[in-house]
């Protein structure tokens, strides 16, 4: 436990990347759609008409742009941390452990920011101008009972994808995260060709606590999958 709590705090050091860096990127996200939406405005759309709304709503960049970014972090959090952790006497399990407990706190901590700026959007009317930014459809449309778990759910599967993506290259080097990627490729394609049949069904009963499912485990398999690689890894 203690060298667990540990690995959560060395990784919680990097202050900038782990808490400011996020925001960044949130940052530039927002002023590029609002630029694109004063694009369109310029180019004849009206402002809070139907058409306007439901086409901001459907930009779905600020998801994208930081997806990107919390699967790097994932990766460094192991690839780059795990041999300085273990030189300072953490065990494996502990640092696996820590390094799941720091994505937990990560995802909690954007879900906030992401509920608070979403709160702020729609108490002002979308920022006074019916731009859209945060109270979008991936998002869960204004929706905080939606959006907390959409944001800690997709940032904690980003976080342990990455860590387990950093832990093969850490066992394995180079290969390790080709062979992961193409094992994940080879999985969705026959997932494919046995759901193609049934799509239409599929499509119809979909819920989205279904995604929720899969979020969670997608999580377990990559956080367990991290453990079980570092295991047997060699410091390089």
């Amino acid at each position: 436990m203690s060298t667990l709590i540990s690995t959560t705090k060395l990784h919680l050091n990097k202050r900038e990347v782990t808490f400011v860096v996020p925001l960044y990127i949130t940052a530039v996200v927002a002023v590029i759609s609002v630029l694109i939406s004063f694009l369109f405005w310029r180019s004849g759309s009206i402002p809070g008409t139907p058409g306007w709304i439901s086409g901001s709503q459907s930009n779905p960049g600020i998801l994208y742009a930081l997806a990107g970014f919390l699967v790097y972090l994932g990766v460094q959090s192991v690839a780059t941390t795990f041999p300085f952790a273990l030189t300072l006497g953490a065990t494996r399990r502990g640092f696996a452990g820590g390094t799941v407990l720091w994505a937990v706190l990560v995802s909690a901590y954007l879900a906030v920011v992401f509920a608070v700026l979403a709160t702020i959007e729609v108490a002002t009317d979308h920022w006074f101008s019916d731009f859209y930014v945060f109270d979008i459809y991936v998002l869960g449309a204004g929706d905080l009972g939606r959006l907390l778990p959409i944001v800690f759910l997709g940032a904690l599967t980003m976080l342990t994808i990455g860590g387990v993506f950093g832990a093969a290259w850490v066992r394995f080097g180079a290969r390790g995260p080709q062979l992961i990627g193409v094992g994940i490729g080879l999985v969705l394609v026959l997932a494919l060709i046995v759901l193609i049949p049934s799509a239409a069904d599929i499509l119809a009963a979909f819920q989205l606590w279904w995604l929720a499912v899969a979020a969670v485990i997608v999580i377990t398999l990559s956080s367990i999958g991290t453990w079980r690689l570092l295991r047997t890894a060699i410091v390089r």
